[in-house]
């Protein structure tokens, strides 16, 4: 079957791409002796989890517990991070209970979040990282911080301290491709930074770890940085793309859509929406791209307007298409716009070979309350 017998609006995933995607940045990091570390969030897929560990991922990271369950139990996954602080006893509950199946890292950048993990483990041991912040003022300690935090959670006999990690997610909010560079400087310049303080204070971390698509390809090079965490590199994006760090060729996610009206000489309406690209033109507070996505093969058109289930096109100059056509395009944030679907049509040339599920998205799971 071919995608062009696909009703619209559908999700579609080059395979080829997608395989050239992940075995690049595999070979990129084993090139520099770094560990993979894949962010799930972007696919929340056990099925590309698979791929990534079978192309040599070392771990995953993961957004929620949701996700680690799921491809520890589905993907076979043996070695789990856990991006942000997870609080509260059901939720310390579920980690221990991960814990017999795979190895858990839990992230700390708190004393207080530190006390009542401690509390509710008892007698279980767990290793934690210590989020740093290298700039994006979200999660983090301050390198000067961070020895002190360490020796301070040192009085809980059950959290071992395993490394630090970070996450340069302001490199979404600059205004070019040309800032770029100057993030990764600041990146590994605080990356070095944090290191030396703790091995000084006598704290050496096992794990370094960083982590964004952008910054992926010279934070990987850094000898001070051991494990990287990008996500985004599987299907990248438009955003992707204005940042420099893909090409139109490179992004495997699109969404097929059919052009259904033709009100005006420069306007077409399609039939997907909000609810399928999302409404994302940056990241951080910053625009990074002209309209909501960008259209494959047809750069006379620009996606202007979304309403939820239909999209405003603009015609900016001459155009073959027509009512009843379908185009495809790229979201402009990929992670965002898979999160809208429960499946994604695998393709090789327009020929589909297999659904894709989406089967970890956020309360997926039904919520035990009886």
């Amino acid at each position: 079957m071919n995608i062009k017998e696909l009703a619209t609006p559908c999700f579609l995933v080059n395979l080829d791409i997608l395989e050239e995607n992940i075995d690049r940045f595999q070979k990129i990091s084993a090139e520099n002796k770094t560990q993979l570390w894949p962010m799930l969030k972007t696919h929340k897929s056990t099925e590309i989890t698979r791929m990534q560990m079978e192309a040599g991922a070392t771990g995953v990271l993961t957004g929620t517990l949701d996700e680690a369950e799921a491809v520890v139990e589905k993907a076979g996954v043996k070695k789990v991070m856990l991006a942000y602080p997870v609080l509260g006893e059901a939720n310390i509950n579920r980690i221990i209970e991960l814990k017999k199946k795979a190895e858990v890292y839990i992230a700390l950048d708190g004393i207080e979040a530190a006390n009542e993990i401690s509390t509710l483990l008892g007698d279980e041991e767990i290793k934690y990282l210590i989020i740093f912040d290298s700039g994006l003022g979200r999660f983090g300690v301050s390198s000067e911080m961070a020895p002190s935090l360490v020796k301070e959670i040192g009085q809980f006999s059950n959290l071992k301290f395993a490394g630090i990690c970070t996450h340069t997610g302001q490199v979404y909010g600059v205004s070019g491709s040309d800032e770029v560079p100057g993030i990764v400087k600041t990146e590994i310049e605080i990356t070095k930074d944090i290191v030396k303080n703790l091995e000084e204070a006598g704290f050496k971390p096992e794990i370094v770890a960083t982590g964004t698509t952008p910054t992926f390809f010279e934070a990987v090079k850094e000898e001070s940085i051991n494990a990287t965490r990008p996500g985004n590199y599987v299907f990248f994006d438009a955003i992707q793309i204005a940042l420099g760090a893909a090409t139109m060729e490179d992004c495997s996610l699109t969404v097929m859509a059919t052009i259904v009206s033709h009100p005006k000489e420069d306007l077409f309406i399609l039939d997907c929406g909000s609810k399928c690209l999302g409404l994302d033109k940056g990241a951080h507070g910053a625009s990074l791209t002209e309209g909501f996505g960008m259209v494959k093969g047809h750069p006379e058109l620009l996606m202007a307007g979304l309403s939820e289930e239909v999209a405003k096109v603009k015609i900016t100059g001459k155009t073959n298409l027509k009512i009843g056509d379908r185009i495809e395009i790229i979201p402009n944030h990929s992670c965002s716009a898979a999160n809208m679907t429960s499946y994604l049509t695998g393709h090789r040339g327009g020929e589909i070979e297999r659904l894709i599920e989406v089967d970890i998205r956020g309360n997926s799971n039904k919520p035990k309350v009886l």
